[in-house]
């Protein structure tokens, strides 16, 4: 929350697009003085201080597909144009129901979801560690789903990780250092995958007076 007061600490890391799970209203967001300004962002929520925000500090322009579906809310198909190459971005904050929101996604909106030009990115609230508490909608099928479609965690690539035993967490639940857990990820298709060069994942020290998470930062050699 409150990403108008945060922005300085992450910016330094000169993201191209920067995800922001519970941000607060446009109307709301007056940054700094010194702090850069986004060259382009849309903001999603029904609550104005909680929403979700994607920020363009380069190039790209991202605009919200027409074929969003409200009910299934924070989780955004995007447009983004004016890079290297256009993709289709889904941007994601797994509110309510956390991976079955996820699985509605998936399914709503197969027909975007392809083997190219297709990024899921964001704050997915789950994990494999939970399959038991799910019936058929779990974080390991929704994995192989988008395997399917030549789409893989970049994290879990870079690392030569298993889902379920990443090293790194993204979470610190309560930001107790003590109950650490890995949920936030970005799946790319292979032409992303085949450009990736460097996964890092914010460690706690540097951010838990910020935050409960830490920073999941992508760079493709684009």
């Amino acid at each position: 929350m409150a990403f108008r007061k945060k922005a300085e600490y992450i910016l330094p890391f000169e993201p191209d697009i920067l995800i922001v799970p519970e941000c607060e209203h446009p109307d709301k967001l007056i940054f700094p003085s010194g702090v850069k300004q986004p060259n382009d962002f849309l903001w999603y929520g029904v609550n104005e201080h909680k929403g979700l925000g994607v920020f363009s500090y380069s190039d790209y322009k991202v605009r919200l597909l027409e074929v969003h579906d409200p009910e299934i809310k924070t989780i955004l198909p995007i447009s983004v144009t004016g890079g290297s190459f256009d993709f289709t971005m889904f941007a994601i904050w797994a509110g309510q129901g956390y991976i079955r929101q996820v699985w509605k996604a998936l399914h709503s909106y197969e027909q975007l979801i392809d083997s190219k030009n297709t990024m899921l990115i964001g704050d997915f609230n789950s994990n494999t560690i939970w399959d038991k508490k799910h019936s058929n909608q779990t974080h390991s099928g929704m994995v192989e789903e988008l395997k399917v479609k030549g789409i893989v965690s970049a994290y879990h690539h870079h690392h030569q990780m298993e889902q379920g035993k990443e090293s790194h967490p993204t979470l610190s639940m309560f930001r107790h250092r003590d109950k650490p857990y890995h949920i936030d990820y970005c799946f790319a298709s292979s032409d992303f995958i085949d450009r990736l060069a460097e996964v890092e994942v914010g460690v706690y020290d540097d951010w838990h007076k910020y935050s409960d998470h830490t920073p999941l930062i992508i760079t493709f050699d684009l």
